[in-house]
């Protein structure tokens, strides 16, 4: 049985743009290849940071939705400790009403984007 998660992580803001996509490739391959299923990712670029984190005040968002066993967890966030390009990570377990919520909102913004086209 696989459930559903979704981890955010902050990479440094001092990455170009090609490391800044090496680094989502990384991990969305480290999903792939153990046994998980990437139901959706979003790219929310740099922002401003809450509070300053290793002297930084901005970084790099991405958000990464997928299905995997709940093994794959500990793995991940070690991965995320390891890789230097990332200062902050969050991943929570959705639970049905989650996955619902995000389901609907996806499709709203399609469709919105599909009037705006």
């Amino acid at each position: 049985m696989l459930n559903q998660y979704e981890t955010v992580f902050i990479a440094t803001p001092v990455l170009s743009e090609a490391q800044m996509k090496e680094a989502v490739t990384k991990f969305n391959d480290f999903i792939s290849q153990n046994g998980g299923e990437i139901v959706h990712q979003e790219s929310w670029g740099l922002r401003k940071l809450a509070y300053p984190i290793q002297k930084k005040t901005t970084g790099f968002y991405h958000l990464f939705e997928f299905k995997a066993p709940g093994e794959l967890i500990d793995k991940l966030e070690t991965q995320y400790r390891r890789d230097e390009r990332i200062i902050r990570f969050l991943t929570v377990k959705m639970d049905k009403h989650a996955v619902e919520y995000a389901n609907k909102k996806r499709n709203k913004n399609v469709e919105s984007k599909k009037v705006e086209g």
